[in-house]
Parts: structure tokens; C-alpha cells; sequence
């Protein structure tokens, strides 16, 4: 069984915990509702981003301007195979 040989010191102990340390993540102020929030990310109680609104009422303001928008037809496209055949002969 190992065992080690001598005592480790209190502080030689604590020099290897040094880096064992929670982190403060950067919490900034909301600028529309004044809420901490994490730094780069949706404020969750009020939705907005940069200063523009993400989330209302629970959905994506993106998937609204989509659904909104008609959808385009496809472009008909001309027959440049026959009129390469008419060329050839």
C-alpha cells in the first residue's frame, strides 16, 4: 500500500490549492430591466439583447418575422438543353 514518506506541509498543501477557486463570471446590469445577467447573453427576465427585443411572451422574434413573410415561387427555368440541340444540328 502507498504511503507517503513525510508529512506534506500546511504550506505546501495550500500552494498546490491555489488554483483550486471558483471563478466570478462577468455579470453586467440590463440595460432595459436593470437585472444582472450573464455578460454576451439574453437578459431572461425581460428578453431583450443589445438593446433589441429577442424574446415576447415566451417566442423568438425571428420566428415571427419568418412566418410573416410569403413564401417566394420558384423561377422557371428556360430549356437549355433543346436550344443547345437545335444548335448542334
Amino acid at each position: 500500500m502507498a504511503v507517503p514518506q513525510r508529512r506534506i506541509s500546511k504550506t505546501r498543501k495550500r500552494l498546490r490549492r491555489t488554483h483550486f477557486k471558483l471563478n466570478v463570471t462577468g455579470l453586467v446590469t440590463c440595460p432595459q430591466c436593470g437585472a444582472m445577467i450573464k455578460a454576451h447573453h439574453v437578459c431572461p427576465k425581460c428578453g431583450y439583447y443589445a438593446g433589441k427585443p429577442v424574446y415576447l411572451n415566451g417566442k423568438l422574434v425571428k420566428e415571427e418575422k419568418k412566418a410573416e413573410q410569403p413564401k417566394k415561387a420558384p423561377a422557371k427555368k428556360a430549356p437549355a438543353k433543346k436550344a443547345a440541340k437545335a444548335e448542334e444540328k
